[in-house]
């Protein structure tokens, strides 16, 4: 039996960004990110994504999450979110699942504090609250505009009170809404009974509603996202060559002839990953001799000279028996953009191109030629399994 439920609203329609709840941030979509703080909530015991989008809705599976098909007319612009939550708890109850607390998560805000998500769920679950949402202290002085000039909302404003003489004042996240689902069907509306706040800093308060609230979390998201990749989860490495085994420099002699520095750190993980038994592939746009001269020093496979990746890299996958979601692709580049977005780890040193790092899942702490690989495969190999 679930007594707590997530649910996660998510429309494919979208005026301000097109497919919004499926734009990445950190390598995550929204969607993605929204399940997987639910996910490691531990109060919560399913988590659903209502939705008219069947790419929503594969990307909800593909992220062990369930799925409640939303009828078009609960999907439009001005269908309230609290019509979506009252269909999809209807609609599991008729499939036998009728929880005790229903947390509804907001897609659009991508940094979920999910030790506060459980602290909330405690408090309506102890019947101290019928409904917790989060919400961060504010001491800032409000005003609002009239023909009459600007009027204090929150303080006169003949007075400026010092901070510490002044009770807080708070402002939803917009992030998670927990409460009681039978006192939420009978109210119809997230707020009823009594109302509790779940502080959070303000720093989980972003909330994407445009582009360059998009911009911003993706600037953030390597503060909050953790370089954590469950052991198991990659099976498989392929990398570019230039600005991952290399600092994406060259020395170029009278002759001609290119000269590379690479990592002998990176030379150490590659022996590691091979020790470990997982396959790997340099896949390189290049066309100088270095590149399978490295790899045949390393004693890995490279595929090099060609333009277009994404269909060697498919046929390179096939062929080891590794499914997509389980490839790590790490590049530098625009060229690897295709495939990083192909693959279920898109992995970015931290000298690649900031369109690269906004898709990455993981972005690292070295460059390219200097560790980069290491530090990976590290990663790769020394994380404890995912709970």
């Amino acid at each position: 039996m679930s007594r707590v439920i997530a649910i996660v609203p998510a429309r494919a329609g979208s005026k301000g960004i097109p497919g919004k709840n499926l734009v990445r941030v950190g390598g995550y979509s929204l969607v993605a990110r929204a399940i997987r703080s639910a996910n490691e909530a531990e109060l919560i015991d399913q988590v659903f994504v209502s939705t008219d989008g069947e790419d929503i809705a594969t990307e909800a599976r593909n992220n062990n999450g369930g799925v409640v098909a939303r009828p078009a007319e609960l999907a439009n612009d001005t269908a309230s979110s609290e019509s979506a939550i009252i269909h999809a708890i209807e609609s599991l109850a008729t499939a036998g699942t009728t929880p005790e607390v229903v947390v509804f998560i907001q897609p659009t805000s991508p940094f979920i504090d999910s030790g506060a998500l459980d602290r909330a769920i405690a408090r309506v679950l102890a019947g101290t609250e019928d409904c917790v949402f989060s919400a961060f202290a504010t001491y800032g002085f409000l005003w609002e505009a009239s023909t009459d000039g600007a009027t204090g909302v929150n303080h006169d404003k003949l007075q400026r009170p010092r901070r510490q003489d002044r009770e807080p004042h708070y402002m939803e996240t917009g992030a998670f809404y927990v409460f009681k689902t039978q006192g939420f069907l009978e109210a119809k509306h997230r707020f009823f009974g009594r109302v509790g706040i779940e502080e959070v800093s303000e720093k989980f308060a972003v909330e994407i509603d445009d582009l360059d609230q998009l911009e911003t979390a993706r600037l953030l998201a390597p503060e909050f996202d953790s370089s954590f990749i469950p052991k198991g989860a990659i099976q498989a490495l392929v990398m570019d060559f230039d600005g991952v085994h290399t600092n994406d420099s060259a020395t170029v002699n009278s002759e001609g002839l290119e000269t590379v520095e690479v990592s002998r750190s990176d030379g150490m993980g590659i022996s590691m990953m091979k020790k470990a038994g997982l396959p790997m592939l340099i896949l390189s746009k290049e066309t100088n001799a270095v590149v399978k001269a490295r790899a045949k020093k390393l004693g890995i496979e490279a595929i090099s000279g060609i333009d277009n990746k994404l269909p060697e890299l498919l046929a390179w996958s096939k062929n080891n028996n590794v499914a997509l979601e389980q490839v790590a692709y790490i590049g530098n580049d625009l060229n690897d953009l295709e495939c990083m977005n192909a693959v279920g780890w898109a992995i970015a040193p931290s000298n690649a191109h900031p369109e690269i790092k906004k898709i990455a899942r993981v972005c690292l702490a070295a460059a390219g030629g200097q560790g980069a690989i290491r530090e990976l495969v590290e990663l790769i190999l020394t994380q404890p399994k995912a709970k």
